[in-house]
């Protein structure tokens, strides 16, 4: 049965190409029902980091959370020159985490699935782009809306800690 999927999509190496890139494949393989801006955000740990272009994107489709994260998210960044290391917030071509997974809650340690994303209520580059392609989506954990919880972020924000892209 197909589930609606959101997707928080991220890079800081090329980013305009990565994303473009990271989208293109997303969509040769799910629908995609919605994408949102494109939002620069500060890089988290090092100032002298380049700063990261954020976005989010809604996906329909009939595969399992595990299939999407290993099977399609996974094999994308692979193939955009990802390279995971023991630093969560080095420098990377792609990012794209599964966020939220219809209405499931997924704890599997072992397998690393997290649904929904524990940093949808931490940071306002992850909450405010799913905000704004899903706003009424309510978070199946503490039950706020998408808005509500950027909303929340983004009041708590450094002035320059996020903007949207210009075209």
């Amino acid at each position: 049965m197909p589930v609606s999927v959101l997707v928080s999509c991220g890079s800081n190496i090329d980013p305009e190409r990565n994303l473009r890139a990271g989208l293109e494949q997303l969509a040769s393989c799910c629908e995609v029902k919605a994408t949102s801006r494109i939002f620069v955000t500060r890089a988290v740990g090092s100032s002298a980091m380049p700063d990261f272009y954020n976005a989010a994107v809604e996906l329909i489709t009939e595969l399992s959370a595990a299939e999407l994260k290993f099977g399609v998210l996974r094999r994308i960044e692979g193939q955009l020159g990802r390279s995971r290391s023991d630093d969560r917030n080095a420098p990377r071509s792609i990012d794209l985490d599964l966020s939220l997974f219809g209405e499931d809650v997924i704890r599997n340690e072992p397998l690393g699935l997290w649904i929904p994303d524990p940093e949808i209520l931490k940071r306002v580059h992850i909450a405010l782009p799913l905000a704004e392609i899903a706003p009424q989506r309510r978070h199946p954990v503490c039950g706020e809306t998408l808005s509500v919880i950027a909303g929340r972020l983004l009041a708590g924000a450094a002035p320059d800690e996020i903007r949207p892209v210009l075209a």
